[in-house]
């Protein structure tokens, strides 16, 4: 007879046993439920939830769903490719225990992030953690390298009474204004409340740009760590803002014009504890490792922003003289280049130092995008890639014939070209392996069909929610 103590392929040794206590431990602290979350192709947060006493037979056999969802897109419609989008079968999700967190700003419940896995106990190819973490691990194993990475929220907050799903911002101060600080004093204030209840280091938060926008800003983990916490962040904001009977959105474009959402990602290279992007030879500290690494970035931008900024809104945040980051371009804390090369303060540098990727919102699967961001890096430098001029300023003001002398070309500017760009690079797609690359593709061919014919504001206003 099977029982609960012989579980299928899938979790890991111990998870029974562990879960089993935590189920407890929850129970006695008022936690009734726990969500089990993940990211589909197309950037939206999808979940299940057991009740606390069923998490150790989730860690054992899992929790059912279809693999449908690797072809979903943001409106709930389904695409298809050869393998993904059929009513057919099932996939199991795995909690990672070690990540469960029980939810300050949603009182009784508890999250974990999951593993997708097959009913035969495969890693499912769909399955963009396990992902990031095959590439994370052969970094590892083929040059020795670990990567800290770290992803900017920024949301804006409406109105949460606001009628037609429409966008009333719910504070009037201006950007990085102490108006709008006090204005949502009390929200931000339980939001960092939450935050550190849940262990979550927060080194900023703070009134951004745009109208009812703002910023929070947390520690660089690793990279599979980063991307969950990139979500826990969001579920997070999410919760205590409706508990202050507001509305917040991620979405790059809330309006057809104006400065969008970004969620610029950081990440520096490691070997044996040491920092690659700083204390070497090449320019601003870094080695010349770090060098190609930010080479291979440049190189595949175009291609990447397919996965960095994977919907129609997307195009609605990356215009030039933004700040979004629209160029192949890098440059020492230059904030117009899609590669801002940060050194950090004086003192500092050995620990500080990273590379900012701004051509990334918040549309975009966070494993997904870490993932490709680090396969296109370690792709600069297995050809030990020679980085290119800095550019200073803002790309746009140079002549075309500069431009074109320097290597700087313009980002895509539209999904459908990002898709072409993708569809050409074939070591990108590798990197993804073809199950998650053809779903790449059809998820964003479906969400280009989804607007066809509308303006930008109606296709802001398609979006505005959904993420």
């Amino acid at each position: 007879m099977t029982t609960l103590a012989d579980p299928v392929p899938g979790g890991r040794p111990g998870d029974v046993e562990r879960a089993t206590a935590l189920s407890g431990e929850l129970s006695g602290r008022g936690v009734q439920g726990v969500v089990l979350a993940y990211v589909d192709t197309a950037g939206i947060g999808r979940v299940k939830t057991v009740p606390t006493a069923r998490l150790a037979s989730a860690a054992a056999w899992g929790v059912g769903m279809s693999p449908v969802f690797d072809t979903f897109l943001a409106n709930d419609s389904i695409v298809t490719t050869d393998v993904l989008g059929s009513p057919d079968g099932d996939l199991r999700l795995y909690p990672d225990l070690d990540q469960l967190v029980v939810l300050a700003g949603q009182p009784g419940w508890a999250w974990a992030p999951v593993d997708r896995i097959t009913q035969d106990g495969e890693r499912h190819p769909g399955c963009t953690r396990t992902f990031l973490r095959r590439i994370v691990t052969e970094a590892a194993e083929r040059h020795g390298l670990a990567f800290r990475a770290g992803i900017e929220i920024e949301w804006t907050v409406a109105k949460g009474d606001a009628p037609d799903d429409t966008f009333t911002p719910a504070t009037t101060g201006p950007a990085y204004g102490a108006v709008r600080q006090v204005e949502l004093g009390d929200y931000t204030a339980d939001l960092l409340a939450a935050c550190a209840a849940q262990g979550i280091d927060v080194e900023q938060v703070h009134p951004e740009y745009a109208a009812g926008q703002f910023e929070i800003s947390v520690g660089a983990l690793d990279p599979v760590a980063a991307a969950d916490r990139s979500v826990l962040v969001r579920q997070t904001v999410r919760a205590v803002a409706q508990r202050h009977g507001l509305r917040v959105s991620f979405a790059p474009a809330v309006v057809g014009r104006g400065v969008g959402n970004g969620g610029h990602v950081h990440l520096s290279a490691w070997r044996d504890g040491v920092n690659l992007h700083s204390g070497g030879e090449g320019r601003y500290g870094m080695t010349a490792e770090a060098e190609s690494f930010t080479a291979g970035l440049l190189a595949h931008l175009p291609a990447l922003t397919a996965v960095t900024a994977p919907s129609p809104a997307s195009y609605l945040r990356l215009r030039p003289s933004q700040w979004a980051g629209v160029f192949t371009a890098w440059g020492r804390e230059t904030r117009e280049t899609a590669l801002r090369v940060i050194t950090g303060t004086a003192g500092l540098r050995d620990q500080a130092a990273n590379l900012e990727i701004k051509p990334v919102d918040l549309a975009a699967n966070p494993y997904l995008a870490i993932g490709s961001l680090i396969a296109a890096g370690l792709d600069g430098l297995a050809s030990s890639a020679a980085l290119p001029g800095e550019i200073t300023g803002d790309p746009a003001g140079l002549a075309e014939a500069d431009a074109a002398a320097r290597g700087v070309r313009r980002l895509p500017v539209s999904l459908q070209e990002a898709v072409e760009e993708f569809r050409e690079d074939a070591p990108l797609r590798a990197a993804l392996g073809p199950v998650l690359a053809d779903a790449v593709i059809a998820v964003r061919r479906g969400e280009l069909a989804s607007v066809a014919g509308l303006d930008d504001d109606q296709v802001a206003a398609a979006y505005r929610w959904k993420y």
